[in-house]
């Protein structure tokens, strides 16, 4: 679309080599998913490209296992269909529009989907390695 800004997601390995890179036009965004590592559930953590800001919007749990759950104040908990619960509305910018994160093992399979339907498989890529997910907009 003409005048639409776009930005990129960046995956990037502990010694700064780029895994990958995808487009990610502003205002659409992508989910990690990912297995839980004690009860092997699917987990959801959706972000958007809030004009050039990385900003954790929902969440997908499908119980509240370990490291996982609702905080008072921190987004809406709605029951999701077929079970589980969405956390709607977390709106929580991410710092430095960048996190780190510990790739869990093909169990575990880490990946990403982006609104657009890119996949970026972690696991497969980065089994047991830290890599840091970052909206890069140029700047």
């Amino acid at each position: 679309m003409p005048g639409t800004v776009t930005d990129h997601l960046e995956v990037t390995a502990s010694d700064g080599s780029v895994l990958a890179r995808t487009r990610i036009p502003r205002q659409s965004g992508w989910c990690l998913y990912w297995n839980h590592s004690v009860t092997g559930d699917g987990v959801i953590d959706c972000y958007i490209d809030d004009l050039g800001k990385m900003v954790l919007h929902r969440t997908y749990q499908p119980d509240f296992a370990a490291g996982l759950g609702h905080y008072p104040g921190r987004g809406i908990l709605t029951s999701a269909e077929g079970g589980g619960y969405w956390i709607e509305d977390i709106d929580e910018p991410v710092p430095g529009n960048a996190y780190a994160l510990r790739v869990g093992s093909l169990a575990v399979d880490h990946r990403i989907v982006t609104t657009d339907g890119d996949e970026i498989y972690l696991s497969k890529m980065a089994e047991h390695t830290r890599v840091t997910i970052r909206l890069d907009t140029g700047e």
